[in-house]
């Protein structure tokens, strides 16, 4: 699982998914007016509620995993133009098909010294 100061955008719009790494980056830098290449990770839904796709830059290449959920649909953001940013937390849930919009992060600062 990537660190917990990686960001997560999710996009809205269902997407073909007969894209593969380059298409889906191209979509990152033209329609949601990202990076592709800047370490977050991008998270991509198809047309059927099931299934998602994500893309991000290890520093050595593009990576693109595939999950489809078995009897179940993930919990996707209301379908409209544009992108959100989810909390490292919000996309575990969203991953592992559960509803991240019950998933509040706690805010918590970091010490300032050691004990």
């Amino acid at each position: 699982m990537p660190s917990h100061k990686v960001r997560f955008f999710v996009a809205s719009d269902p997407v073909d998914f007969r894209k593969g790494h380059d298409g889906l980056a191209a979509l990152v830098q033209s329609h949601l007016r990202q990076k592709p290449f800047d370490g977050s990770v991008y998270v991509f839904r198809a047309k059927r509620s099931d299934r998602l796709k994500l893309i991000y830059w290890d520093c050595s290449g593009l990576v693109m995993a595939y999950k489809r959920l078995e009897d179940n649909s993930f919990k996707w953001p209301t379908i409209k133009n544009g992108v959100m940013r989810l909390e490292p937390t919000q996309f575990e849930a969203l991953f592992a098909g559960l509803d991240w919009q019950r998933v509040q992060p706690l805010e918590v600062v970091a010490p300032s010294a050691a004990e």
